[in-house]
C-alpha cells in the first residue's frame, strides 16, 4: 500500500553506468526473469547526456562560506562548555560502507499500518500526480504491492514496550537533554576530519536568524515557515523540526555579480511560486503573493502592472529566467535549479519553548540538487522506476554515508542521527537508506521534496520555523481544512490510530468532533497549534521513549519511539487488495500545495505578523 517505488539509477559518470547496470541485475527478487537492460541503459544514457556528467560535490556551493565555517566550527563548543573530546561523527558511517541488510529501507514503517478496510492514510503520499511529477501511485491505496523483501516489517521498534526504559529518565534529566546543544559539537569534530569529502554543517545556528529569515553569518541559508505534512511530523507524534533553503550564489548576485539580497529575495519568490502554486493551474494564472520585491534589481514587470516599481507583493506567473547573476538560467515550473540546497533538523519537543522546537537534534539532514533532468529523462525515470518495482529489482543508489546517497532524479542526500550519548554521528549506510524513499518516487512530493511547497506565502512565511498563527488551510483541489480531512479519512492523528490524546480531545466516543476542529480552520479563531500541539506531559513522556531508543542504537529497527507497543501494525505483509476500495475509501486528490486564499490577505501576507 505505502511501498516505495525504487532508485535505481545513481551516478551518470559513463564508467559508472557499467557498474550500475551490473550490479542491478544482481539484485532480482526470487521469481523475477525479465532482464531490465535495456531500458535502465536507455534511462543512464538519457541522464548522461543531460547532466554535466561528473560526479556531484555535495559539500556547501560556497567555498568562502566552507572555510569560514569551518574556521568557527574548531573552536565550537555547547552552551555548557563541553568539548568535543575524542568523538569521531564518522566512525560508524565508515565501518557501514557495502552493508545493507534491509534492502527495503526505503519502505517507512507507517506503510505497515493496518487499514482494517477503514483507516486510510495512504492517500496523503500515494495519490494522482500532476507532472513533473509522474508517478501517480494511487492505486497502492487499493491493494498491497511489496517485494517479497518488503513483505517483512523490519521496523521492530514498533513493538518494543519501552516503559521501563522511559521509567529510569527524570523529569530533570530529559529537561536538561533536550535543552543541550549537540549540533556545535558536530561542527567542531567535523572540523578535524581533514579526509571526510561529505557536506559539512556550515550554518550558525547559535548566531540565528534575523526578522526575515536570513542567516546571520552570511551563509546565505534562508529559514521559512511551512505547515508541517501530515502525521508523522506533527509535534503530537513526537517531534519538531525546521527547515532551511539556500539557492546557489549567483542567484545571491547582481548582474555585475556584487552580492544582492534583493536579487535573492526574487529568485526565492520564483522558486517558491514554481512549487508552492496549484500544479494544474497554468502558469500564466499564477498570482502568487511575495514579500516586497524590488522589480528596478530585475528589470522585470514581476507583478504585471505594468510599472517597474520598488515594491511588488505579487508574482504574477513566472518569468522565463531567474535574475540577477542566475539571468541565464531558465526557469522551470515545479523543479529547483539545480545545486539548490536544503537543511533539515528534527528535533525533541520543548512545550515550555514558544514554538515548542528544542535546542537538541534527533537528526541533523541535508540535500543537495546535483543534475538536472530535463522532460524527456524525467519521464524516463519515472518508467525505470515502475519498470524496476514490476521486475522486482531491489532498490539501490549510488554513493556512501561519507558523500551521501543519491536518486534518480538528481537529489543528494546525506544525514546525521544522535550516537547513544546524543552526540550527532554520520547515518550507516543502511540508516541513509531510510531517508531515500520518500524523497525519490511517492506521487505526492515536488521535485522529491516537501516542505517548501508548503510554505506560509509571502512575508509571513520567511522567517524560523513556528507553527503559531498558522491556519488549518485545505489542500489545492481541497474544500475542507486539511487537518480535518486526515483526522475524516485516517480515523486518528497518526498513522497507526495510536495517538491516545488526539483520540481523547477530537474523537470522543470514537467519533470525530469536527466542530472542535475547526477552530484551527481560517475564521475559526484559532491555529494548528491547537490540534498539533501536544500536552507538556505528553511532550516530556515522548521525548523520554525517544531518548531510550536512541540509548538502544537500533534505527535499523526503526526510528519511532510509541509510548506502548503499537498494535494497528503488520508484522509481515501479503500482497492483495487493501479492502479500502470496497468500504468507498479510496482518495486520489492529494495534494501536497495548499490553499491559501482565505488565511491571509495580499496584503498580510506581505507584512510580517
Amino acid at each position: 500500500m505505502f511501498a516505495i517505488m525504487r532508485g535505481t539509477l545513481g551516478s551518470v559518470s559513463v564508467r559508472a553506468l557499467g557498474s550500475a547496470l551490473s550490479a542491478q541485475r544482481a539484485l532480482p527478487r526470487p521469481g523475477a526473469t525479465r532482464s531490465l537492460l535495456p531500458v535502465t541503459l536507455t534511462i543512464a544514457c538519457v541522464a548522461a547526456l543531460t547532466s554535466a556528467c561528473k560526479q556531484p560535490k555535495p559539500r556547501a556551493d560556497s567555498e568562502a562560506a566552507q572555510a569560514k565555517a569551518t574556521a568557527a566550527a574548531k573552536t565550537a563548543t555547547t552552551a555548557t562548555g563541553a568539548t568535543t573530546g575524542d568523538h569521531d561523527p564518522l566512525a560508524a558511517a565508515r565501518a557501514s560502507i557495502g552493508q545493507v541488510k534491509n534492502r527495503e529501507a526505503v519502505i517507512p514503517a507507517q506503510c505497515y499500518t493496518q487499514t482494517d478496510g477503514l483507516s486510510n492514510p495512504c492517500w496523503t503520499c500515494h495519490t494522482k500526480s500532476t507532472f513533473p511529477n509522474d508517478m501517480s501511485d494511487w492505486d497502492l491505496q487499493r491493494e498491497y504491492a511489496f517485494s517479497d523483501a518488503g513483505m517483512t516489517n523490519y521496523w521492530q521498534n514498533l513493538f518494543v514496550d519501552l516503559s521501563d526504559d522511559i521509567a529510569t529518565i527524570s523529569d530533570d534529566e530529559i529537561r536538561a537533554y533536550v535543552r543541550e546543544d549537540n549540533y556545535q559539537p558536530l561542527r567542531a569534530a567535523l572540523a578535524q576530519a581533514d579526509d571526510y569529502p561529505g557536506y559539512r554543517p556550515d550554518l550558525d545556528f547559535a548566531a540565528g536568524f534575523d526578522d526575515e529569515g536570513f542567516a546571520r553569518d552570511g551563509s546565505g541559508w534562508r529559514a521559512f515557515r511551512y505547515k508541517p505534512f501530515l502525521g508523522t511530523f506533527w509535534p503530537t507524534n513526537g517531534s519538531t523540526d525546521d527547515v532551511m533553503i539556500r539557492l546557489p550564489e549567483a542567484f545571491r548576485r547582481d548582474p555585475a555579480g556584487a552580492p544582492s539580497q534583493a536579487a535573492y529575495r526574487i529568485n526565492l519568490a520564483i522558486v517558491e511560486a514554481s512549487l508552492a502554486s496549484d500544479p494544474q493551474v497554468a502558469t500564466d494564472a499564477i498570482r502568487w503573493p511575495t514579500e516586497p520585491l524590488d522589480e528596478r534589481v530585475a528589470g522585470i514587470d514581476l507583478d504585471g502592472d505594468g510599472t517597474i516599481e520598488a515594491a511588488a507583493t505579487t508574482l504574477v506567473g513566472l518569468p522565463e529566467r531567474y535574475v540577477g547573476g542566475a539571468a541565464d538560467v531558465k526557469v522551470t515550473r515545479g523543479l529547483y535549479p539545480t545545486k539548490t540546497e536544503f537543511l533539515h533538523s528534527v528535533r525533541y519537543i520543548d512545550p515550555e519553548a514558544p514554538s515548542l522546537i528544542a535546542t537538541r537534534m534527533k537528526e541533523l539532514r541535508y540535500s543537495r540538487k546535483v543534475r538536472e533532468l530535463d522532460s524527456w529523462a524525467l519521464l524516463y525515470a519515472y518508467d525505470d522506476e515502475k519498470n524496476a518495482k514490476e521486475t522486482g529489482v531491489l532498490p539501490q543508489f549510488s554513493g556512501s554515508p561519507l558523500v551521501g546517497l543519491q536518486n534518480s532524479f538528481g537529489w543528494q542526500l546525506q544525514g546525521f542521527i544522535e550516537d547513544r550519548d546524543g552526540r550527532l554521528r554520520l547515518q550507516t549506510e543502511e540508516e541513509h537508506y531510510f531517508c531515500m524513499g520518500c524523497h525519490s518516487t511517492i506521487g505526492v512530493t515536488a521535485d522529491q521534496t516537501f516542505a517548501l511547497p508548503r510554505k506560509v506565502p509571502g512575508a509571513r512565511g520567511w522567517r524560523y520555523q513556528d507553527l503559531r498563527g498558522i491556519p488549518d488551510v485545505p489542500q489545492v483541489g481541497h474544500s475542507e481544512p486539511e487537518i480535518l480531512s486526515y483526522f475524516r479519512r485516517v480515523g486518528g492523528g497518526d498513522e497507526f490510530r495510536a495517538n491516545d490524546e488526539v483520540l481523547r480531545r477530537f474523537f470522543p466516543d470514537g467519533k470525530l468532533d469536527e466542530a472542535a476542529v475547526r477552530v484551527a480552520a481560517p475564521g475559526g479563531g484559532g491555529d494548528i497549534t491547537t490540534l498539533l500541539a501536544p500536552s507538556p506531559e505528553r511532550a516530556w513522556q515522548l521525548n523520554k521513549a525517544y531518548r531510550a531508543l536512541v540509548k538502544r542504537q537500533a534505527f535499523e529497527r526503526g526510528r519511532d519511539a510509541p509510548l506502548s507497543p503499537l498494535v494497528n501494525v503488520h508484522q509481515k505483509i501479503e500482497n492483495g487488495a487493501t479492502d479500502l476500495e470496497k468500504r468507498g475509501k479510496i482518495f486520489d486528490d492529494g495534494r501536497l500545495q495548499l490553499d491559501w486564499r482565505d488565511a491571509f490577505s495580499n496584503r498580510d501576507a506581505a507584512e510580517d505578523s
